[in-house]
């Protein structure tokens, strides 16, 4: 059974990765990064008197092996020393640091165990130069998320926000009850995984503490007002919630499976000229027939029928076209099988729900938005005072 280290459901922005700043850094910056270089320094100095260990040993193995020739019996004696480990002589690198960040680092096997989970696709990709760069784009993503969480909780503990220990036992409890684990059950599946049970714990304690600092620190900034609730409410009922189905045409640009960027930016390029030439004034169905890669809908203009909400294959299309009027026409979107040009032919309204019984739900929501528009610019406002150091090889 896998446990998942996301557990919560977090009220909270997924933070988006900014640029590190190039700042001076602190006086426990410094000390971090000297520490992390020595350590680097060290580990290079090891490796240098491993590699003239292992050299002398293959010296001394070489006149063991000629004292042995020397001898009637040689071909029959055995030769002590000279059944060697595989790896003697090979400089085995098994931890560094990829990240400085003021005085902490992060080490590789903190990242890798991260990114693994995001490179299934990315592996699977045949072009070996493609391949490298997804792989190399996701790891710098995976690493610049990591760097932000350390930041969080470094002013988590700046601004003496705690958690206790009886915070982090009743989160272990709340997931064995989800995943009906006793404790030794428990201890199995994150063996399985590659945690402690002591590693896990400290974890916990700092996803908690990074989802308090959020709401200590940023949540007090958000603000939103009656006033607003108002204007969403009046703007729904204008543009998208009032709409209770669609009638649907699309012309579909097909993309192979692990595109590279460049297959990626030839099908939106068709699906960009045949949009351009609807919005000319071209009839959609015409340049359908023509331009669309579905065979199954091309011959009838690209209709694919009615939509109500909920409905919809991709449920990411949904506040699209849903946000159209008749007559409409969107793209490139993209889908699983390629870029998409939509365009409404029909629509069949329903009523909206009484202000009073929506205020509370849209209250949430944009609350919700403005809690991650401010906490991405806390996020880079950290960042930009901070010392950072990527260390990616």
């Amino acid at each position: 059974m896998r446990i998942s280290r996301s557990w919560l459901v977090l009220a909270l922005c997924a933070l988006a990765p900014v640029a590190a700043a190039d700042v001076k850094p602190s006086k426990a910056a410094r000390a971090g990064k000297a520490d992390a270089e020595k350590a680097a320094k060290e580990d290079a100095e090891k490796d240098k008197a491993n590699k003239a260990d292992a050299d002398a040993d293959k010296d001394k193995d070489k006149d063991k092996d000629k004292d042995a020739a020397d001898k009637p019996d040689a071909k029959t004696a055995p030769v002590r020393g000279s059944a060697m480990s595989p790896n003697r002589g090979k400089k085995l690198r098994l931890e560094y640091v990829v990240a400085v960040i003021n005085d902490a680092i992060i080490l590789n096997s903190e990242l890798e165990a991260r990114r693994t989970p995001v490179l299934g696709e990315a592996a699977q990709i045949t072009d070996p130069k493609e391949r490298e760069r997804r792989i190399a784009k996701l790891t710098s993503q995976v690493l610049d998320e990591m760097v932000n969480e350390e930041l969080i909780v470094q002013a988590a503990e700046a601004a003496k926000i705690e958690i206790e220990a009886s915070e982090v036992q009743a989160a272990v409890d709340e997931i064995r009850q989800q995943n009906n684990l006793d404790e030794a059950g428990l201890s199995a599946a994150l063996a399985a995984q590659g945690y402690t049970l002591n590693n896990y714990k400290h974890e916990l304690r700092r996803q908690l503490l990074r989802i308090r600092a959020v709401n200590q620190l940023v949540a007090p900034k958000v603000s939103v007002t009656d006033e607003d609730v108002r204007a969403r409410y009046d703007q729904m009922a204008r543009r998208t919630e009032q709409v209770q189905a669609v009638k649907l045409s699309h012309m579909l640009f097909k993309l192979p499976e692990h595109a590279t960027e460049q297959q990626l930016a030839e099908a939106k390029d068709k699906a960009s000229k045949a949009l351009a030439r609807v919005k000319a004034g071209e009839e959609f169905a015409k340049v359908a027939a023509t331009e669309s890669e579905d065979d199954t809908t091309k011959a009838t203009g690209g209709e694919l029928g009615w939509f109500q909400r909920g409905s919809m294959a991709s449920p990411e299309w949904e506040p699209i076209v849903f946000a159209m009027d008749k007559g409409d026409v969107r793209g490139p979107v993209v889908g699983p099988q390629g870029f998409h040009v939509f365009t409404v032919t029909d629509i069949k309204r329903s009523d909206l729900k009484p202000f009073n019984d929506m205020k509370e739900q849209l209250q949430r929501e944009l609350r919700r938005r403005e809690m991650d528009k401010q906490t991405a610019t806390w996020v880079e406002e950290l960042r930009k005072k901070a010392y950072i150091d990527i260390k990616l090889q």
